[in-house]
């Protein structure tokens, strides 16, 4: 099913609607998606990633350690 911006009203919705509706939708997708549910260019997009991060290790750094940054712990 195609859905379309304009379709959906979306186009009429201010910045700040927006955002909004963007977070609402985030908010709405499970934590653990089926395999099945998943797009098959996510999972390119996660391979041709986890490739990068294989070939630079130091190109980020541990979420544990990026918390601990901003004084948050897990």
């Amino acid at each position: 099913m195609a859905i379309s911006i304009e379709a959906l009203g979306i186009d009429r919705l201010s910045i700040r609607e927006r955002l909004e509706l963007i977070e609402k939708i985030w908010e709405s997708i499970p934590d653990e998606m089926k395999p099945d549910e998943v797009p098959a260019w996510h999972l390119a997009e996660l391979g041709k990633r986890r490739a990068e991060d294989d070939a630079s290790p130091r190109a980020g750094a541990p979420w544990r350690e990026t918390l601990a940054r901003f004084g948050r712990e897990p």
